[in-house]
């Protein structure tokens, strides 16, 4: 009964967008209300008793409407229509498809029945909120193959999971990983690359990991929810002492879910294996001398610029405490990079 009630709902608002744009293109008394137009619409449902519909709700409708025309040839759609209704409409869309061909479009589009069946209007208010074709397919085909909520896919989205898929090796792991049900293990946390755009620093520039950090520090809010949740930010340089020789930790944070301490070793450069040797060094010191009542042992995150996998496999191989070797980005990939996951997932949802 819910499922019907929801997609009645879509298809009511996919008709009032399609009503919207085609009076704003074709109606004659358009030019009497120009701007008031929503505000007249708003008038006359509130008279047809919906009185809950806002403006703000229109221009969602509108948005619905031009990025789903395709909604109305599908048999639920129909089954909520008059038949006049859906052949009117029909033979308007139809044109329209016919004037404005869109090869991309009906490349990445995914199947409409599905989309109705399957998703909330809700669903499709975060859907419309993508900036490209190719983000937003993505999400619609994760969305019915995960059985996602609206709050499943708002985390999606937040946490830049086409991005992120886009950029790994192994891409199924990175998707397998957001949906994994609790309890959450380390490798379902821990993201490989993160994205770290936001501090601003320009791709060629030469800077110093003491630069990298500090801007960190300065976008830590930013950078927490890069992270992920449950990171609680703790101390920077933490400096531990062995007879008199100070080393410096670059980032600490204790994880509140994995009930750990994360140390996190920021490099400019490429991995290397002595990375791996001094991230132990902190680990073993941390263990023995941090660790509280109920705490676990603490995990190392080394942030890098760039890695060989085979190097990361044989450096931390064996080491007794779990280590990550994760790749940072400053600046975020190209389009082009990302749309060939679009048709490999298309592929897997038929």
């Amino acid at each position: 009964m819910q499922k019907q009630v929801n997609t009645a709902l879509t298809v009511r608002n996919w008709v009032i967008g399609f009503h919207i744009v085609e009076y704003e293109k074709y109606g004659d008394d358009r030019a009497e209300y120009g701007q008031g137009l929503f505000k007249e619409i708003v008038n006359k449902l509130k008279n047809s008793g919906l009185s809950s519909i806002r403006e703000r709700h229109l221009y969602l409708c509108k948005d619905f409407y031009k990025a789903y025309p395709n909604i109305l040839r599908t048999v639920s759609a129909k089954l909520h229509l008059s038949e006049n209704q859906y052949n009117t409409i029909l033979r308007t869309v139809s044109a329209k498809c016919l004037e404005d061909p869109f090869p991309e479009t009906v490349r990445l589009q995914t199947d409409p029945e599905l989309l109705l069946n399957k998703l909330s209007f809700s669903h499709f208010i975060e859907l419309l909120k993508s900036d490209s074709l190719p983000k937003r397919s993505f999400y619609e085909m994760e969305a019915i193959k995960n059985n996602w909520s609206v709050r499943d896919l708002q985390r999606a989205i937040n946490s830049m999971l086409f991005e992120r898929t886009g950029l790994s090796t192994d891409k199924q792991a990175v998707l397998k990983s957001h949906i994994k049900e609790q309890p959450l293990k380390p490798e379902d946390i821990f993201r490989n690359p993160y994205m770290l755009e936001f501090l601003g620093l320009e791709e060629k520039k030469i800077y110093t990991e003491s630069e990298l950090e500090e801007a960190i520090i300065n976008h830590l809010q930013t950078f927490l929810l890069e992270m992920g949740r449950g990171f609680c930010f703790e101390s920077r340089q933490k400096r531990i002492t062995f007879d008199n020789t100070h080393y410096h930790i670059d980032l600490v944070f204790y994880h509140r879910i994995l009930k750990c301490h994360v140390i996190i070793d920021l490099k400019i450069g490429e991995f290397t294996h002595a990375d791996a040797g001094q991230m132990n060094v902190y680990l073993n010191y941390y263990k023995e001398n941090e660790l509280n009542e109920g705490d676990n042992p603490p995990i190392g995150i080394i942030l890098c610029a760039s890695k060989n996998e085979n190097l990361v496999k044989y450096a931390t191989a064996g080491l007794p405490q779990q280590v990550f070797v994760s790749k940072y980005l400053i600046n975020l990939p190209s389009e082009d990079e990302l749309s060939s996951i679009i048709e490999a997932e298309q592929f897997r949802l038929k």
